[in-house]
């Protein structure tokens, strides 16, 4: 059993125990965390989500859940993860790199609209274009208040071992260079005292 809390749509928070291997099994589904669970409290059954889910930091066992009440007509604002689907050929062709810069993306929808995930097709990304959140197509009843400019996915142009070896082996060189320059003008400046004290003893 572990402990948890349900609050939300105006009620007063109320704790309660859960058996966690029950909670568990929709958990696991394609909704995962943003699943509907009925919880049954006090003899009455609520439709809830999961909020929060806090693990031992190193056993990573469950330690408590929060669960926020919902309104199963009413929108709610959830993240949905963003998955890439596709091969960028064209970046892989050019030795580029996908850099997904967005995982989830936050989202207003009412529970059983909620998706399980967003896909973004990458199979015709380009070096040098970017994937934006408006060009992410929502299911339907699903809005996103995320600037649709926000980058999601981009291209770039990668850099070979040969090269990165190359370069770090250039700003070595650079760095002896400098530290050789250093050196002859100390060398340069042991020379001008040792002539100047010799002058004054003279």
């Amino acid at each position: 059993m572990v402990p948890g809390v349900v609050y939300g749509l105006g009620a007063e928070p109320q704790p309660l125990t859960v058996n966690w291997r029950e909670l568990r099994a929709p958990l696991i589904t394609e909704q995962g965390l943003n699943a509907v669970i009925h919880l049954e409290v006090a003899g009455e059954r609520t439709p809830t989500l999961v909020k929060v889910i806090q693990r031992h930091p190193v056993r990573r066992n469950v330690l408590h859940v929060d669960f926020i009440r919902v309104d199963l007509n009413k929108t709610v604002d959830v993240e949905v993860p963003v998955v890439l689907e596709g091969e960028a050929t064209k970046v892989n062709n050019e030795n580029g790199v996908v850099d997904q810069q967005m995982t989830a993306l936050l989202i207003t929808a009412k529970p059983a609209d909620i998706p399980s995930q967003l896909t973004v097709d990458i199979s015709d990304l380009e070096i040098g274009v970017n994937i934006r959140v408006g060009d992410i197509a929502l299911p339907a009843g699903v809005e996103t208040s995320v600037d649709p400019e926000e980058s999601v996915v981009t291209a770039q142009h990668g850099i070979s071992e040969e090269a990165f070896e190359a370069e770090a082996a250039e700003a070595a060189a650079e760095g002896e260079g400098a530290g050789g320059d250093d050196e002859a003008s100390d060398d340069a400046e042991a020379s001008d005292e040792a002539g100047e004290d010799a002058a004054s003893e003279e």
